[in-house]
């Protein structure tokens, strides 16, 4: 079983900044690309970020040049840092890794039990 712990999540003024981070832990896996979603109230989830193992991300389009997504891979964590934040980035925000389990070859997918981000004055 591999767990997810997300944390840095939180309330915000509309231009400010927050780091959030999520630990996979457990063992007998190996992680490949770790993202980032979000979804808000009445919407559906969304991608936000997504990170292969060697480095290489992606951006949704509405968070390119203001949110930056890194790992450890050492440490089995991604991170998060939003900066310009906005009303509309307001969201619970969910950790998601993709890998295999190395002694059977069976991928899965894994989600972190997310955490608040609110950007208000």
């Amino acid at each position: 079983q591999v767990q997810l712990v997300e944390s840095g999540g939180g309330l915000v003024q509309p231009g400010g900044s927050l780091r959030l981070s999520c630990a996979a832990s457990g063992s007998g896996f190996s992680i490949g690309a770790m993202g980032w979603y979000r979804q808000a109230p009445g919407k559906q989830r969304d991608l936000v970020a997504i990170i292969t193992r060697g480095g290489s991300a992606n951006y949704a389009d509405s968070v390119k040049g203001r949110f930056t997504i890194s790992r450890d891979n050492a440490k089995n964590t991604v991170y998060l840092q939003m900066n310009s934040l906005n009303p509309e980035d307001t969201a619970v925000y969910y950790c998601n890794a993709v890998g295999v389990r190395t002694t059977s070859g069976v991928g899965f997918s894994y989600w972190g039990q997310g955490t608040q981000v609110t950007v208000s004055s």
